[in-house]
């Protein structure tokens, strides 16, 4: 026996194994699948059979075109099956399956990841989560359990107050109607908990706390490191030295005096534009963001005032018919009477 005949002999048995044939009797059991597909859908939802497909020894697949709305692309899959010698054909399942053009519905994204910028409105809740990265918390409380302590007064009211919320009793003053209901829908859909900043007077004076409350400073959580890397990173996208407007800019942002200067580390790469005419007006733009709308990119300059006319034609000069004999250029009139010139 050749190398070539072997070669070609071992290939054909690393083959992958042929779809068996479809049993006789199970492809020929249309009508059979017919009625269960009948049975499980609605009338006049199957249409015609398209195809039989052998799924191993007597077990067989027959699909029809399914014709529901909004189901296109859609197959009525039967699967039916025969015993080992026996001529009876029997139901296996009835199912909808899509086909290799079926319409099919998004794949499901989490509320946390469909969530856009404006998608907020009156009433909605956002929770964030306990362990937000972008969030770090405010202050120590050296004296005190943290807030999210099991054992700290704090955890007990705000569990209190989520108890009152999810049997309604919250909302009837201070919230709008339907807000206890929208805010008991939340709770319960995500395990959120509605935490409130506790009250000044439940502090012992003389505490971290207490001093971080009179000086405006007690905040449950700040912003983190990756939370102010994240907002920077939002702002100089939008409005940044990348965009089309700062490439045509005559100046950048940094020397305008419409700029208005942020708080804190921010403030050394961002401000907030002061420019009602402007397109970044009331938003926070980049230091190296720029538009024309600068303050000194074209400045006008002061109108100069006309000279006064030389001859003045709009006012009226006086001119005397006799001259005053005091002007000087009258002579002097004598008393003595007038010489006699020889006149007849």
């Amino acid at each position: 026996m050749s190398a070539a005949t072997t070669r070609s002999r071992t290939a054909r048995t690393a083959r992958a194994p042929r779809t068996p044939v479809p049993d006789r009797l199970c492809a020929e059991a249309v009508d059979l699948a017919r009625e269960a597909a009948e049975e499980a859908a609605a009338p006049g939802v199957v249409g015609e059979h398209v195809s039989v497909v052998s799924e191993g020894d007597r077990v067989v697949t027959h699909f029809f075109e399914c014709k529901e709305p909004g189901y296109r692309g859609w197959r009525w899959a039967v699967t039916v099956a025969r015993a080992s010698r026996a001529k009876v054909v029997t139901l296996d399942e009835a199912v909808l399956l899509p086909g290799a053009d079926a319409l099919l519905a998004p794949e499901w994204v989490p509320w946390s990841e469909r969530l856009r910028p404006g998608d907020m409105g009156p009433g909605d809740l956002l929770p964030t989560e306990a362990e937000d990265l972008r969030l770090e918390p405010g202050y120590t409380g050296e004296e005190e359990p943290p807030p999210n302590s099991a054992v700290s007064a704090e955890a007990a009211e705000a569990a209190a107050l989520s108890g009152e919320v999810g049997s309604g009793a919250v909302g009837s003053d201070a919230a709008a109607p339907g807000a206890g209901d929208a805010v008991e829908r939340v709770l319960e859909s995500e395990d959120a908990v509605l935490t409130t900043r506790p009250s000044a007077a439940a502090t012992d004076r003389g505490s971290i706390a207490a001093l971080a409350d009179e000086l405006g400073m007690r905040r449950a959580r700040v912003l983190s490191r990756y939370g102010l890397h994240s907002a920077a990173d939002r702002w100089e996208e939008a409005f940044g030295p990348k965009t089309p407007m700062a490439q045509a800019a005559p100046a950048s942002c940094v020397s305008c005096a419409f700029l208005v200067p942020l708080a804190g580390s921010l403030r050394q790469a961002f401000g907030v534009c002061a420019n009602e005419f402007g397109p970044a007006d009331g938003r926070v733009v980049s230091l190296a963001y720029g538009c024309g709308g600068h303050s000194e990119a074209a400045v006008m300059p002061k109108p100069t005032r006309p000279a006064e006319h030389v001859l003045d034609s709009m006012r009226v000069d006086a001119f005397v018919l006799r001259p005053e004999r005091d002007s000087g250029s009258v002579p002097e009139a004598s008393d003595a009477p007038p010489e006699d010139l020889g006149h007849s």
